[in-house]
């Protein structure tokens, strides 16, 4: 078995976790020095609230080979009157991590929460004074104030900024040497719903005055997102510019207001705590669309996508086309992520690795549909986590996927991106998803096709990691792999031999079977079939039931000189 190298890291006893860019161009999350791969779940919304309540979810976690929980932890808990904290309920929770050798990543629910204001505290709430809200247009030009702290409000960043700095200086102080939380996102899905932009009076006020020039210049020198420079493709220089003169009057120019006050001021929010503990900070999204084709609802309502325009999907928030924006202000988060749901899973995986930003989904799918994708972001695209949302009621399904990435995580963490794909395969052929994923490896193309079966073939997924010297290693169910030279001289391709891979009880991948025969289809290609392969009539027990769905594999070819033959 090829031995796996990991990267030399340099760490102290007090170290915390924190992000690496590796030089083979992976990034990792560096966990008392050694590279740590999050198979992530995230919680219900009040899962986290109760140590008690907690008590048995963390051995259930645990049977699925979960190794990280993302849970909440709520402005109004931790600071129910202003200027007093209280974490002992928190401490507790720490507490059930650690003795059940669980990870957390925290959120934090303060002034926003899917963008809205109702895990501020009670004395936030009522003080509209300080705290003003923002206001929407209704039909006929009527103003109604909702349930968002404006993001133009001064005083509440102050509070904010105030609460969550004590969070993290809490957590510097009982948990930098446990490392139990990995990272903390900070708010949740921001945004404005139900208009485009804020129009309060101070908000007004504020949309009259020139685009901010520092903004300007940023969008200049910086090589902006390619879903922004679709967007936006001719951004002034210098001198006085209006958002409508910029970036288009109406839903785009106040979308674009919006990003740039709400990214501010979670900005100045991040800072605060980053002073007080660095671990890494990030922000997550509720994403838009720009047509309904790109959505996978398959008999859902279209209004759960996310929207077609801003204030449907909550405007300002760190979609694609405004990520640009969002890091002009916010160089205290480590990175922007996406919550995916029903979008083009790999299209969002590419515009969220644009810019070099480390891929991390805090929410995503936990049905057959969102597990088989967790491949593809944790093997093409390096996610640092894919964490099925509402993990603490059905965890079994995105499980499965797990315990293989548990048994293979090494492999994973070594492999640069060029050395490793994803990919899967859906209950039916869509023409949302290929049939066919190819990749070269060296010499090599590796093409992965659904398995061979004589009835109706099922779903499957998996990933490929290139071990060097065309050695590969398959981890999967429902997939062919079969090889092919590229070389021009190369006259035939075939496996020269494949181990059917268990693991020890040290945790090393050993050889359980030799694989040939009908496993191999003779040489042809691997079979990683499915549980239960359909045999369609067939009378010949040719077809075997997955097992370890772990197999390494060694491709060759041969060149005949035109005299052998």
């Amino acid at each position: 078995m090829t031995a796996v190298e990991e990267p030399v890291i340099v760490q102290t006893p007090t170290t915390p976790p924190h992000l690496s860019r590796l030089e083979n161009g992976n990034i990792q999350l560096i966990v008392k020095g050694k590279p740590f791969l999050m198979l992530s779940g995230e919680l219900h919304n009040s899962s986290l609230s109760s140590a008690k309540f907690m008590s048995e979810v963390w051995p259930a976690m645990k049977a699925q080979s979960i190794n990280t929980l993302l849970g909440s932890v709520t402005w109004e808990t931790i600071e129910p009157k202003e200027g007093q904290f209280d974490f002992s309920e928190l401490d507790l929770v720490l507490a059930g991590a650690r003795e059940h050798d669980m990870h957390l990543v925290l959120l934090w629910f303060g002034t926003w929460k899917n963008g809205i204001s109702t895990y501020a505290p009670g004395w936030v709430k009522r003080d509209v004074k300080r705290f003003p809200r923002v206001q929407v247009l209704e039909a006929g030009g009527v103003k109604r104030t909702v349930e968002m702290v404006t993001p133009l409000s001064k005083e509440c960043c102050e509070a904010d900024s105030k609460a969550f700095a004590a969070l993290m200086r809490h957590l510097a102080e009982v948990d930098s040497e446990h490392n139990t939380v990995l990272m903390v996102q900070v708010e949740n899905e921001t945004g404005l719903l139900g208009d485009s932009r804020d129009r309060s009076q101070r908000a007004n006020k504020a949309f009259n005055e020139p685009v901010p020039a520092d903004l300007l210049e940023h969008l200049q020198k910086t090589d902006v997102h390619p879903r922004f420079k679709e967007r936006f493709p001719e951004i002034p220089t210098s001198g006085s510019h209006s958002w409508d003169s910029v970036f288009g009057a109406g839903v785009a120019a106040n979308e674009a207001f919006m990003a740039y006050h709400i990214s501010s001021y979670v900005g100045r929010v991040a800072e605060a705590g980053k002073k007080e503990y660095e671990i890494p900070l990030y922000t997550n999204t509720w994403l838009n669309f720009d047509d309904p084709s790109q959505l996978d609802l398959r008999g859902v309502p279209i209004v759960v996508g996310g929207g077609a325009e801003a204030g449907v999907y909550p405007s300002g928030g760190p979609c694609p086309h405004v990520l640009d924006i969002w890091r002009h202000n916010t160089p205290a988060l480590d990175f922007l992520a996406p919550d995916l749901y029903f979008h083009d899973y790999e299209t969002v995986c590419r515009n969220y690795t644009e810019q070099k930003n480390p891929l991390f989904i805090p929410e995503q799918r936990r049905d057959e549909n969102g597990s088989r994708r967790v491949w593809l972001s944790y093997a093409t695209y390096g996610a640092l986590g894919a964490s099925p949302f509402g993990i603490d009621t059905g965890a079994e399904t995105v499980g499965r996927e797990f315990k293989l990435l548990e048994q293979t995580k090494e492999f994973l963490l070594a492999a640069a991106p060029e050395d490793r794909m994803g990919f899967f395969f859906d209950e039916e052929p869509c023409d949302r998803v290929p049939e066919r994923w190819t990749r070269v490896f060296g010499d090599v193309e590796v093409i992965i096709e659904r398995a061979f079966v004589f009835g109706k073939a099922g779903p499957g997924g998996g990933m490929v990691i290139h071990l060097g010297n065309s050695k590969f290693l398959l981890v999967g169910r429902g997939f062919n792999a079969s090889f092919k030279s590229v070389r021009k001289e190369a006259t035939f391709t075939g496996i020269l031999w494949a181990d059917e891979k268990e693991v020890d009880a040290q945790g090393q991948l050993k050889t359980l079977r030799i694989f040939n025969g009908d496993e191999t289809r003779s040489g042809e290609f691997v079979i990683m079939p499915n549980d239960d392969p359909d045999y369609g009539g067939f009378p010949i027990a040719v077809t075997v039931p997955a097992r370890t769905c772990i197999v390494e594999v060694e491709a060759y070819w041969i060149a005949e000189e035109e005299d052998d033959r």
